[in-house]
This record gives structure tokens, sequence and C-alpha cells, in this order.
């Protein structure tokens, strides 16, 4: 999958963890503040700054195991979880941080700044420690996503505080935070649509998330039937923000088109994906009008064409033409008829410049052709791009005025003045003339009606 690494690392870090309190002071000892009775003993707060000045990591965290086994009810739990998490984030032990972080958070009478804290620990470690292949790979997940939702709910009480020191912007970079996370956990356990609305809410919060645009893209193009149109366009937009491997998403996404909609030449995806980037660049959300043809509604229009419809739609250009062009590139059609305007020939090909109508009338009266049929007379040299034909000599017979009827593909045109390029073509064998003495040839004209 493309940016794997992304979907199994966590790439939306808003800053350095915050791994020391913030908005709370460390327990007093007792007699520090004379008017209010510590809720421990003094045993119990010596064994506390015993565990806390311990330098060695591996030490503390036996010295906190002791504690816990010696006060397991203390009220000083709060800080012994905290220095639990910081210890085995230092020692990169993430899954024990996590378990330490998710007992803190816990703890309803613990202070909400350092829920707060233990929460968004809690959430941007989690994919340095998940394995998807462990056996309670989709618990570890669904615990992931609820502890996302209950980090909102935390943040948003903590924010309500007095006490609470956030601008705006951080405020709303950490909602960002705990929205991305539970998508990327609903993505991972396959909630495509949960994942849409919590990447939706997540960039509400910071459109600049590239990974989580991207990743919402994603979960647009991984529901039943896929959202394609809305993950084109936030796929697009993560690119236009810079997302990380973009030249490898931008593939992606060019592939993405091309199997949605698979055109008749693939080289018409391109102009399709420069004009989706421009556009997602400057809107978060795709504007209804803006819309991409699907197989089946160029496979309708394929369908229903004739080569004088074909050249009625192109001739026209605007929307028309692009869709026709889209579902016509490169299609075979036979037992065309025209009228032979100009020949050019060279050692290998034989171009005729042909005028074709639905009115025998109009071909008759034509002078300008609205086709070049190029007919190869000999092997093309090595290195051709056309592919493999059996050459006709003998259409070098063919003239100025005459009819020809021929089956080929459509491979380009251009619009103005108008001009459909044929390749891979077979003249009908019927309407080349025997060979006879100069002068005495008969022309295969035009009928008219």
């Amino acid at each position: 999958m493309i940016m794997q690494k992304h979907l199994g690392r966590s790439a939306v870090i808003w800053g350095a963890l915050m791994l020391a309190p913030l908005f709370v002071q460390a327990p007093a000892a007792r007699g520090a503040q004379q008017s209010q009775q510590p809720s421990y003993t003094m045993p119990e707060y010596n064994q506390f700054t015993n565990c806390q000045s311990e330098k060695d990591l591996t030490a503390k965290t036996k010295c906190l195991d002791a504690f816990v086994i010696a006060y397991p009810h203390s009220t000083l739990m709060q800080y012994v979880d905290e220095m639990y998490y910081q210890t085995y984030y230092q020692l990169k032990n993430y899954a024990k941080c996590i378990e330490y972080a998710d007992k803190l958070v816990a703890l309803d009478q613990a202070d909400i700044a350092r829920r707060a804290q233990a929460s968004q620990v809690r959430v941007q470690l989690f994919p340095y420690a998940f394995n998807p292949k462990a056996p309670d790979a989709q618990k570890q997940l669904t615990s992931e996503r609820d502890a996302a939702a209950q980090g909102v709910k935390i943040l948003q009480a903590f924010k309500a505080t007095p006490n609470a020191k956030l601008t705006d912007a951080q405020y709303k970079n950490l909602l960002a935070l705990f929205y991305a996370s539970a998508g990327l956990a609903d993505f991972q356990l396959k909630d495509n649509a949960a994942a849409i609305e919590a990447f939706k809410s997540a960039l509400e919060n910071n459109p600049a998330d590239a990974v989580s645009e991207y990743r919402l893209g994603l979960a647009y193009l991984g529901t039943t039937p896929p959202q394609s149109l809305d993950g084109f366009w936030a796929l697009a937009r993560a690119i236009s923000l810079k997302v990380p491997d973009a030249d490898k998403v931008k593939d992606f996404l060019r592939k993405s088109i091309l199997s949605y909609e698979q055109p008749g030449c693939d080289s018409q995806v391109d102009p399709q994906l420069s004009e989706l980037l421009q556009l997602a660049a400057n809107a978060p959300t795709r504007p209804s009008t803006y819309t991409i043809p699907s197989h089946d509604d160029l496979t309708k229009i394929s369908a229903s064409s004739t080569i004088v419809s074909v050249l009625s739609d192109l001739s026209a250009g605007g929307d028309k033409a692009k869709m026709t062009w889209l579902a016509v590139c490169g299609a075979e059609f036979p037992q065309v008829v025209g009228k032979i305007i100009d020949v050019q020939k060279t050692d290998t090909t034989a171009d005729f410049m042909v005028f074709t109508s639905a009115s025998a009338d109009e071909m008759q009266a034509a002078t300008t052709a609205n086709m070049d049929v190029k007919v190869w007379i000999a092997p093309p040299p090595a290195g051709a791009t056309t592919a493999q034909v059996t050459p006709q000599p003998n259409v070098v017979r063919l003239q100025k005025e005459d009819e020809i009827r021929f089956s080929g593909t459509i491979t380009s045109y251009d619009p103005s003045p108008f001009l459909l390029h044929w390749d891979q073509v077979t003249v009908d064998p019927s309407i080349i003339p025997e060979k006879s003495a100069p002068g005495k040839r008969a022309p295969h004209r035009i009928p008219s009606k």
C-alpha cells in the first residue's frame, strides 16, 4: 500500500510529547502548607520522592512497583502513573508507556490536566507500540479508537477550566490529533464510514494536515461502493499539501482514476489529473459540479457512437468533445467509408486525407479532409510504436477522388482545423483497383444519392 509506513507510524505530531507536568505542581511534603493536611503519610511521600530522584530508569520502575505494592490506594497514584509512563517512554517501551497512560486517564479523581496530557501521550505513541500481526490487534485498535474519543472529551473539559493555558491553535491541533488517531484506528478496523467522519473532524481543526487528508482519500475509496470522486479529491488535496511520498501518492491517484474510468487511451488521464490537482489545491472539499466519468459512463457513449457522431461531437468542442474522446480514443471502427481528398506517400506508408459524412452528396462535394488515414505499405521500422499490421502495398493504386473503405483505430485528433487521425488501418481489398495500363484505370467513386 502507498505510504504504508504512515499507516503504521504516527505522522501527525503537533509538538514534543508533553512528558513533564504543565499545569499541576508535584505533591508537597507534610507541613509544606500548614493550612492543608496532606492526604498521604510521610513514609508514603518519602518513598515516592525516592522513586522520583532515582536516575537509573530500570531501578526507577522497580521502585514504583514497590510503591504500588505498599500503597495500592495512595492518593499519589496519579503522580506515580505519570512517572511510570514517562520512565517507560525513556526506555522506549511504548506498550508499557501506553498501559500507564491509560491507568492515569482512568483515574477520575486525577487532575484533568494530567488526564488530558496522558491521553495525548497514549494516542501519539500507539502507532509505535501497535503490531498489526498481534493476536489481539483488533482489540488494540478498538482501545485506541475509544481512547482517542475519550481524549476529545477530556480535552474539551480541560479547556473549560480556568487554568487551561492553551491557545486556540494549540487546542485545535490537539483536537485534530485525537480525531486523526480515531480515524486511523477506524480505518485499520475497516470501518471506513467512521474513519471518514473522524478524518473530516481532524481536518476541520487542522486543514493543513496532509496525512489525514491522504487517509481520508483512502477511506473514501474503501467504502462499498467506493466514493471515488471524493476520494480522488482528498488524495489530490493531500498532494497539494505536500504529503510525504507525494510522488508515490500522485502515481497511486493516477492509477486509481485510470481504473475507475478505463478510458480508451491511458494518456487521457494525465490532463484530468493535472486539472484535479489544480482545483483541489484551492478547495478543501469537492464542488458538486466537479466530476470524472466512470467506465460505465464511457461505455454507454462508446456503445452508441458511430464515426459520424464521433466527428460531430469532437468538432463541437467543450465537455461533449472531452467525454466522447475519453470514450472512443483508441477504439476500432469497422467499414468506414469516405472520399479521398489527397494522398501523401512515403517509403512505408500511404497517408490518405479523407472526408466522410452520413451524406453521400456531401462526400461527393467535399474538398477538405476531416480524417487522416495512415496505411502501412511496408513493414513498420524497428522500434515503431504502432501495433503490427499486415502491409497493403496495393493501396497506392487508390487516388484522389476515389472511394476508400477501411477499418482501423482512431489515435488522436486536431481540434482546429479539425482532423481525426487513424492508425492500424486495413483497407477493404475489394475497393483497391486492379493493376491496369496508365490512363485506363476505372476510379471507384462515391455513389451519389
